[in-house]
């Protein structure tokens, strides 16, 4: 049957949406390597910055060959699980999904490592980075991928048997992504231990502060821009307007989402900046940027089924939780350097519940069922929807916690019986540039006598001992 042109244009525009957000989410990987560079010492910023290239390259060959199958694969043996279709992208493009979907999925994928390669940053070993990120974003992530955003998903808001009546609603994945990069960072940053001088004789912590400020406020901008294409992004077709209304479609909600989001970061930012000058008596930009950053977290469950306002209030409890896990972190002895496990983990988790309380029966009808009159579903607690939406956030709160660690856990810890996670301690010292990656990020990097300033001097000094 051929396609009508007032069609063939719709389906050209809604294509090019998904590929400039695609685009968007994938300038966020330039973020977390700026941000991430930032926030180690100096000696490690070689090293850390290579993980994120590795997490985009390896990430993109393991959800191509495995990830987006399990993800969205559908067709006759489709099941709530497991997807168990278009493998090594077989059969795309379908009925169902076409190249700028798969693309717009894998920039999730490979963020998805990235958080996780934070909390383990300054002490691992790079092979354990190959496995993992294989692993993270070829099996674990897909699976609750397909769980709340396949339409077969048996936690998706959109399948045809909905959990609690309502399904789980995570738009653009404060559980589905960043929750799950957290829980596999805490079992890779707990199985590891805390980096060497990170805490004293008597357990009381010892500052080692990222190196650079400069490059912690460059990454969250560009994290910033590309949370646009995150959230808003997360529509996936711009042209479709909604009944009974003369001037509403996803493009009045797209601008809603983008509002959202702006307004849940900013006021995290500001309740941090003023929070944490009353614990450590001055006014911290990298503190500031992590609470921009977990207001974004915490919104990105809801940010299009809530109020302005109610973004606001995500925001605020945001900056609450972030600087909460913080303080408990280090009561615990417990060490990630750049709190991507308190962050996107505690954030996370706090978005999800925030969603099941603030989300508007009018945008949830819209986004999910694109308008419809006449459906009903259940929607925010506190905005007189009932118990369903919140009952199934909690369920996906508590299964992605709990695959996660029977899966993620288990792998660093056999990692580490291999003696393949963690690098020696005298290399740790000298700093991961100089031991692992042939020499520092910067020339003029400083070093005192004792110190090699290129890899042969390293090895050579390894050698006399």
């Amino acid at each position: 049957m051929e396609v009508s042109w007032e069609q063939s244009v719709t389906d050209s525009i809604n294509t090019i949406y998904l590929l400039f957000s695609a685009y968007l989410v994938f300038v966020m990987q330039l973020g977390f390597a700026m941000l991430c560079a930032g926030s180690v010492r100096a000696k490690n910023a070689m090293n850390i910055m290579l993980t994120n290239v590795v997490d985009a390259v390896v990430g993109s060959i393991s959800y191509y060959l495995f990830g987006f199958a399990f993800a969205f694969g559908d067709g006759s043996n489709s099941n709530p699980f497991i997807g168990t279709s278009f493998f090594a992208l077989k059969d795309i493009p379908s009925s169902s999904y076409d190249y700028s979907f798969f693309l717009y999925q894998w920039a999730f994928a490979i963020a998805v490592a990235g958080i996780t390669s934070g909390s383990i940053a300054e002490r691992t070993q790079f092979s354990a980075y190959l496995v993992f990120s294989f692993f993270l974003s070829g099996f674990v992530y897909p699976v609750v991928a397909h769980w709340v955003w396949s339409s077969n998903g048996w936690l998706s808001p959109s399948s045809s048997g909905l959990l609690f009546g309502s399904g789980a609603i995570d738009f653009a994945g404060s559980g589905v992504v960043h929750l799950v990069g957290a829980i596999a960072g805490l079992w890779g940053a707990y199985i590891e231990g805390p980096r060497v001088g990170r805490f004293d004789a008597f357990g009381k912590p010892v500052p080692m502060r990222g190196h650079n400020a400069t490059l912690v406020v460059l990454g969250t901008f560009l994290l910033w821009f590309g949370w646009f294409g995150f959230n808003p992004g997360s529509f996936d077709k711009i042209l479709v307007a909604y009944p009974n209304t003369t001037d509403q479609g996803n493009w009045t909600a797209i601008g809603r989402t983008a509002v959202t989001t702006t307004l849940a970061g900013s006021t995290a930012g500001i309740v941090t900046l003023f929070g944490r000058r009353l614990l450590v008596g001055h006014w911290d930009a990298l503190d500031v940027c992590n609470g921009v950053l977990g207001g974004f977290v915490a919104i990105t469950s809801g940010c299009s089924v809530v109020e302005p306002w109610a973004a606001i209030v995500c925001g605020f409890f945001a900056a609450f939780v972030l600087i909460g896990f913080n303080i408990l972190a280090l009561k615990l002895n417990f060490d990630d350097p750049l709190e991507a496990t308190q962050l996107h983990g505690g954030c996370g988790a706090w978005g999800l519940i925030f969603t099941g309380l603030f989300a508007k029966e009018e945008f949830v009808i819209q986004v999910y069922n694109s308008g419809e009159s006449g459906v009903v579903r259940p929607y925010g607690l506190f905005m007189g929807g009932g118990w369903g939406l919140i009952g199934a956030q909690v369920i996906e709160l508590l299964v992605i916690l709990s695959w996660v660690s029977v899966t993620m856990g288990p792998l660093f810890f056999g990692l580490h019986k291999l003696n393949v996670l963690r690098i020696p301690i005298e290399d740790e010292v000298a700093g991961l540039d100089i031991s692992s990656h042939g020499g520092y990020a910067y020339a003029g990097h400083p070093a005192e006598d004792n110190h090699p300033r290129f890899y042969a001097d390293y090895k050579r000094m390894q050698d006399n001992n």
